[in-house]
């Protein structure tokens, strides 16, 4: 009498295909039903990409003509990396660009006093910062409970 082989079981297994057509062998991750820890994070990433998009591009003015609007968009870039959100090839990419645009504020500054007034440059920086969060840059001593 012969043993009848059975087909090996690959459920414990991660399922990701490459594109050459081999798949992925490590284990699957205890809270995925098919993939490993590293395919499960790239999976996440892309997933929150759609969303996270134009979280990040959204500055209080909708420009980005203030240090305050960069430094915004920066925030939440940072929280974005900390919580693994995004590939960090991608942070790098967007932290560069946010520092490109902090060197540019001054320029942008040096326009708008010369285009119009020194008195436009502050309404407009105080209109970013009351947008973005009125009570956090308040003149107003804080309150003490």
């Amino acid at each position: 009498m012969t043993k009848k082989r059975s087909a090996p079981d690959y459920s414990h297994l991660c399922q990701f295909q490459f594109a050459d057509g081999r798949k992925c062998r490590m284990l699957r991750q205890e809270d995925h039903a098919t993939l490993c820890v590293f395919h499960a994070r790239a999976e996440r990433q892309l997933l929150q990409s759609e969303t996270l998009g134009p979280l990040l591009s959204k500055s209080p003015s909708g420009e980005f003509l203030t240090a305050a609007d960069v430094n915004h968009v920066l925030g939440k870039l940072f929280a974005a990396i900390a919580e693994d959100r995004l590939p960090l090839r991608n942070a790098a990419t967007l932290a560069f660009v946010g520092q490109l645009l902090l060197q540019s504020v001054s320029l942008v500054q040096d326009e708008i006093i010369n285009a119009r007034s020194t008195d436009s440059w502050r309404q407009l920086v105080r209109n970013v910062l009351n947008s973005s969060n009125p009570s956090r840059f308040s003149t107003d001593p804080p309150r003490i409970p």
